[in-house]
């Protein structure tokens, strides 16, 4: 029986069980399979068999890489390829090989073609992203450019207040020089009544001169009406300055509703992302404000024409004013030459025209600066005019480009969302085909206590390309007896290249599916550190803290496809054929009231299985957990009440069988999928014999206790090899604790621990020729498991 089972190959599902054979041919069939296979005709039967597939895999290989580059597959291909099924005849099972071999050719290609999409999809998201970076970059630089404008524009404000109040102050001493002005006119007047009187009491002979004087007076009487004139010019310039005063406080207005403007451009640029309802709207109120500063700016044009057209009459009036004077300084020199008495007047008059003249000359130069100054607004109105509707086009080409950033942004994540559906599903279909319970195999490196002697005396590992990586030789008596499993690690492999080759395993518990990992072996051979290994060094971690730490980081990065999760976490251990609870509250000296302490029961725990195979134990404790430093919390206190003991194999031997379980409920709020998925991590306690270990007493009965747990474990394995009606599952708490794992719907894979001690040699090819007998069972398909709500009750589920 160990000749014939120590290598079978995993059963593949289209070949006919034998529970179909008819029982009289069935027991010819193990009649012949109870023969001698150490044969020469039987090697070479199966070495040529063996270089058959390599030549068939070489030159599938061959035929993949020509055709995976210009072969494409949609979304119903990859279904159709997942669910297509066997054609060939019932016993035909060459053509079944042949089917399958050509089905698991395409099943790469697809897999190939998928992997170069999904390339292409990360590129074209990187690209995307750059994209949308450099987007925000002219986003920011145009918020600076719009930033340097305003503290422009505020300079410039600034400027005109402070010639506002120049303005203002020579305004105020020119209202001085007019009054002053007046006042001198009104005495002027009074010494021109004086003259007059004196003029009255001259003798007749001086008759013509007070002719002259009398029309000298009215002369001066048309003085008086031009001052008079000038007088009210002088108000209407001054009602003209309080309009200007007013146009810029208006145009002070429009410039402060720019900046406004500018403000909540800047501010709208900011928020391109979220706010393009708002965005519209103050675009709306831009074009307002746009609309009313082309009105101002054509109110302003108009004034300007006005200003021009009085600024040419004020020019007339000087003309008319000059030729006057011209004329009075005429009549004033004829009028000196005919009276000398009259001259002190004439030149007080002169001195007044004089004076009038440099006041018209003032206010001409005041016009003309007030000309500049109302151009240079103008000029500064259209720049801000330009300078709006540039950074409007620039707006509206910034939204058109982050609206098409987003919809692609759309597109790829939806294309990411259904490549990982696809990608999910081809993973599945992998696994399953590789067979649904998997056996790994590790060597643990010698230690000083194992003795003389390397593990190349009693271990080596075949060196052919079907055996390289897989295969396994253990050397008894000079002679090799090989095993070959799914992965063989040798004594130097890390913790991480263990842990790569089940990650995607691990991946399976977020999918949705129940995974079980467990490790077996005989004491000492490096379970305990293969499962846990050392959590403060971290290239010394074991599977469960890596894959725990793989989970959390999964499910974080896949919240941004919309995945929420929540997780619970509980652990237990077999102890003596008892269930104890590791993270009970109330334990006493590490152990929970689940002991027997001077023949007095405690807590008794109850393994229940329900219809969707899972696995109830009632009143375990379960805890909610968010972050991987509150597992790691929760299995530091696991392993402070786990029980551990000394003997003569193991200083820190194991002697109860640890199960760590992890429930994982997750929810898509985008596409409203619910999964449910389940790990299990355990930690198997070692084979030992008594005669090795030395045990007495109390670990006497823990040896007995464990070995007969692993025993009703083989006849369980045993049974299922043999597809027997009846399977011991109750036989053990244990192997009624693992009857989904072993039997159900789980992806379920077993690490064989082996230790390169010369004297564990018999240990060593018990745990290899039980661990192919694993590999040979054939379980059920897994199935993913739809999670309606998170679990209240205390419950583990085994796969």
């Amino acid at each position: 029986m160990a000749s014939r089972n120590q290598n079978r190959p995993p059963r593949s599902p289209s070949v006919k069980k034998e529970g179909d054979i008819p029982l009289d041919k069935r027991r010819r069939i193990g009649t012949g399979r109870m023969a001698p296979t150490n044969t020469g005709r039987t090697r070479q039967a199966f070495s040529v068999v063996n270089k058959q597939d390599v030549s068939a895999a070489s030159d599938m290989g061959t035929t993949e890489g020509s055709e995976s580059g210009n072969v494409e597959f949609t979304k119903e291909e990859a279904e159709a390829l997942l669910n297509e099924k066997s054609k060939a005849k019932k016993f035909d099972l060459k053509a079944k090989m042949e089917q399958m071999t050509e089905h698991n050719k395409r099943l790469r290609l697809c897999v190939r073609w998928f992997l170069k999409v999904d390339e292409n999809h990360v590129l074209e998201k990187e690209s995307i992203r750059k994209e949308l970076e450099s987007a925000e970059k002219k986003c920011s630089d145009t918020e600076m450019e719009m930033k340097n404008r305003e503290a422009e524009y505020n300079a410039t404000i600034l400027e005109l207040r402070k010639e506002n109040a120049s303005l203002q102050e020579r305004v105020a001493k020119e209202e001085s020089e007019k009054l002053d002005a007046i006042e001198n006119h009104r005495r002027e007047n009074e010494a021109r009544v004086a003259v007059e009187k004196l003029q009255a009491s001259l003798s007749e002979q001086l008759e013509k001169a007070q002719q002259d004087i009398a029309a000298a007076n009215q002369r001066a009487s048309s003085l008086d009406d031009m001052y008079k004139r000038l007088q009210e010019y002088n108000q209407s310039l001054q009602l003209y300055n309080a309009k200007l005063q007013k146009d810029l406080e208006t145009a002070n207005e429009s410039l402060k509703k720019l900046e406004k403007e500018k403000l909540t451009i800047v501010e709208n640029l900011s928020a391109l992302r979220g706010h393009y309802n708002s965005l519209q709207d103050q675009l709306t109120l831009s074009r307002t404000s746009q609309d009313e500063a082309v009105n101002q700016k054509e109110s302003l044009i108009n004034e300007v024409r006005c200003l021009r057209g009085e600024l040419q009459q004020v020019r007339e009036d000087r003309d008319r004013q000059v030729l006057q004077v011209q004329a009075l300084t005429a009549e004033i020199v004829k009028y000196q030459e005919s009276t000398g008495k009259s001259l002190t007047e004439l030149d007080c008059l002169t001195t007044k025209s004089k004076s009038l003249e440099e006041t018209c000359s003032s206010q001409r130069e005041q016009i003309r600066i007030l000309e500049l100054q109302l151009s240079a607004a103008n000029e500064k109105l259209k720049r801000a005019d330009m300078s709006a509707s540039e950074t409007q086009t620039q707006f509206e080409e910034q939204k058109r480009t982050v609206h098409e950033l987003q919809d692609r942004l759309a597109d790829a994540e939806y294309q990411l969302i259904e490549a990982e559906k696809l990608r999910k599903k081809l993973h599945n279909t992998i696994l399953e085909l590789k067979g649904n319970i998997r056996v790994f195999c590790r060597v643990r490196p010698l230690l000083p206590e194992d003795g003389v002697g390397t593990d190349a005396s009693v271990i080596s590992y075949p060196t052919s390309v079907e055996g390289l990586g897989r295969g396994i030789d253990m050397i008894q008596n000079g002679q090799k007896i090989p095993f070959t499993f799914d992965k063989v690690f040798s004594h130097d492999a890390s913790q991480q290249d263990v842990f790569v080759e089940i990650s995607q395993l691990v991946q399976s518990a977020l999918d949705g599916y129940k995974v079980c990992i467990f490790a077996y072996g005989q004491t000492g051979s490096g379970k305990t550190y293969t499962m846990m290994g050392r959590p403060e060094a971290s290239e010394q971690k074991g599977l469960i803290p890596r894959s725990l730490e793989q989970i959390f980081q999964t499910s974080q990065a896949l919240s941004a496809q919309g995945w929420k999760y929540k997780m619970q976490a509980s652990m237990l251990e077999i102890y003596n054929e008892t269930i104890r609870d590791l993270l009970a509250v109330n334990k006493t000296n590490g152990l929970d009231l689940a002991r027997v302490d001077n023949g007095v029961p405690g807590k008794q725990y109850t393994i229940k299985h329900d219809a969707n195979g899972n696995t109830h134990v009632s009143d375990l404790t379960i805890v909610d957990v968010g972050s991987i430093s509150e597992i790691s919390s929760l299995l530091r206190q696991a392993a402070q009440s786990r029980s551990v003991g000394k003997t003569q194999m193991n200083e820190y031997s194991s002697r109860s069988h640890f199960v760590f379980t992890l429930r994982i409920f997750g929810i898509n709020e985008t596409t409203e999928q619910q999964v449910q998925g389940v790990l299990n991590l355990i930690d198997l306690a070692g084979s030992e014999r008594l005669s090795r270990s030395g045990a007495t007493g109390d670990r006497l009965k823990e040896t007995q206790a464990i070995n007969k747990s692993l025993s009703s474990l083989s006849d369980v394995i045993f049974a299922l090899a043999r597809k027997e009606d009846h399977v011991p599952f109750r036989n053990s708490k244990l192997t009624y604790l693992l009857q989904p794992c072993l039997g159900g719907d789980s992806k379920t894979l077993m690490f064989v621990n082996i230790s390169p001690d010369p004297s564990s040699m018999g240990e060593s090819l018990c745990s290899l020729r039980f661990a192919a007998r694993v590999n040979a069972c054939e379980i059920g398909v897994p199935r993913r498991q739809t999670a309606l709500r998170p679990a209240t009750d205390s419950r583990l589920s085994c796969s």
